[in-house]
């Protein structure tokens, strides 16, 4: 399994309504706190949903 940590940028599998897949690690833990990274929008995901929509850690 791969471990995330605070400030790594992952690559979703679906794209945001503004059309970025790109977002910034604010939070670690039980849930995980995103922060896309094109609207800066933040959403808050569960372990289990935060694997399952994660692609790869995007490139810096």
């Amino acid at each position: 399994m791969i471990t995330y940590q605070v400030g790594d940028n992952v690559t979703t599998r679906k794209p945001h309504a503004c059309g970025c897949s790109t977002w910034t690690i604010m939070r670690t833990g039980a849930d995980y706190k995103l922060q896309c990274t094109k609207c800066g929008h933040v959403v808050m995901l569960t372990s289990e949903k935060f694997h399952k929509a994660v692609k790869q850690i995007a490139t810096k």
